[in-house]
């Protein structure tokens, strides 16, 4: 259900957004986890980590993709909070455009180096078969991953956050059926449970292709919406591709982390993949108020209510602190049975390891949850510039940690990468959210629209179409 954020208590209006958008944020998880937990106990730790080994490659491609959309759809929530309703079917059809280009690109672009990356990583010899067998069918349903992160952001964009948690239930169960279909009944190894999650994504996808056409009159497109609008699509580029960089950014510097990772052997790669499974699931708790926050801007940004985002950012940034303080209290205690659902009885050594990564990841997570409202809360009223600095100082920080705290801390270095680089990136981001928030509130007081969104419904209207 389409829903205006630019109306009604913030507060109300950012729970009710971010709880749907929780749960499918969760359910995405279980993507890869069901993966690592169905690889990790029916055939062998090595081909867990094997599995883990691929997560700072895949990161690297789909976190471009999900980037990418993340960046498009805000261009698409500014024109509907400013109620320019040609601007978003426009909007829409500009991301498509971007999103098609570049899916071939990556696809192309990961086929090709996976296995070259996998050995530059100095991936195990005994996990790297299975690695590249697992890779290799997530790159290739790149399209995929594509396809459901555009459809369901535009869809966030424009208030609706439950209807693609509804798709990501339906096709996470489909990941988990046709999990023990493909590697207990068919004996297909991790290429099997890369396919489930290549399948259940398309499936995903051919569900908001349904429901969009049925459901929301709004994006329903005609002829006129199709025509390419040079100006509009580097409004879009301007968003979208500063946000998809700062993903890969944060791969790359995960990239360079699985080396000295790698080093330390398939044992630390297996701790370090489940560590790495429970943390990516309390994570997206405070990310998700994070996401919530870029919509909520970016919609109350195009109405030209600066007031509204800042009050709606102060109640977020107390309801991210007190759940990021919840979760990794809950997490510290309970680790090591969590642990254990990933790797079985009989790995002692495995849940040890991990132990350590979950303490000092989840002692750190209140600066996660301001870094994610600050973050998202910028790209939601078009600044991605500095998000994008932050992104590279996380990428220098990471690489850091690998040069100077794997070889004195071994294992415990490695997992001290994430706190630290979340430190080095809240420090700008911080400064830039205020220093924006006093010059719009300044500039913008009685909430008038948005001069450069009113220069940009111009430019869609035909003047600069070819």
């Amino acid at each position: 259900m389409v829903q205006d954020l630019t109306k009604g208590k913030p507060v109300k209006l950012i729970l009710l957004f971010t709880i749907p958008l929780l749960i499918g944020n969760i359910f995405q998880q279980f993507y890869s986890m069901a993966d690592t937990v169905i690889v990790g106990r029916t055939i062998s730790v090595d081909a867990l980590a094997g599995v883990g080994a691929t997560g700072s490659l895949s990161f690297l491609i789909i976190g471009f993709a999900q980037g990418l959309t993340a960046g498009l759809s805000v261009i698409t929530a500014q024109r509907f909070g400013a109620d320019d309703y040609d601007g978003v079917r426009k909007s829409v059809t500009t991301s498509i455009y971007i999103s098609a280009v570049l899916t071939v690109v990556l696809t192309l672009i990961a086929v090709l180096t996976a296995r070259p990356l996998l050995e530059l990583l100095q991936t195990p010899e005994n996990i790297i078969s299975d690695a590249y067998n697992y890779i290799i069918i997530i790159f290739w349903g790149i399209f995929a991953s594509m396809l459901f992160n555009l459809l369901s952001n535009v869809v966030r964009a424009l208030g609706d956050s439950r209807t693609p948690l509804l798709f990501l239930v339906v096709a996470c169960v489909l990941n988990i059926v046709l999990d023990f279909v493909f590697i207990l009944n068919f004996k297909m190894g991790v290429a099997g449970a890369a396919w489930a999650t290549v399948i259940s994504q398309v499936v995903s996808c051919l569900l908001c292709i349904v429901y969009i056409a049925k459901r929301i009159p709004l994006l329903r497109l005609c002829k006129k919406d199709w025509k390419v609008d040079i100006a509009f699509i580097g409004a879009h580029c301007k968003v979208g591709l500063p946000m998809a960089f700062q993903t890969s950014i944060i791969a790359i510097g995960s990239m360079i982390l699985q080396v000295p990772l790698n080093q330390l052997g398939s044992t630390a790669v297996g701790a370090f993949t489940a560590a790495q499974k429970i943390d990516n699931l309390a994570v997206q708790v405070l990310m998700s108020f994070g996401i919530t926050m870029a919509t909520y801007a970016a919609q109350n940004y195009g109405a030209g209510d600066m007031r509204r985002i800042k009050q709606g950012v102060n109640r977020c940034l107390l309801i991210n602190i007190a759940a990021s303080v919840i979760l990794g209290v809950f997490i510290i205690l309970t680790c090591r049975p969590l642990v254990g659902i990933f790797v079985g009885s009989g790995q002692e050594e495995v849940v040890d390891l991990a132990r350590v990564y979950l303490i000092i990841n989840c002692s750190m997570y209140f600066l996660l949850s301001l870094l994610f409202v600050y973050r998202y809360t910028l790209q939601g009223i078009g600044k991605s510039l500095v998000p994008t600095v932050a992104g590279v100082i996380e990428l220098c920080m990471r690489s850091a940690t690998a040069v100077f705290l794997a070889i004195p801390f071994g294992f415990a270095g490695i997992s001290a990468a994430n706190p630290i680089a979340w430190l080095g990136a809240l420090i700008p981001l911080t400064f830039s959210y205020y220093r924006n928030i006093r010059k719009l509130l300044k500039q913008f007081p009685d909430g008038q629209k948005q001069p450069e969104l009113e220069k940009t419904a111009a430019a869609g209207d035909g003047s600069q179409e070819f």
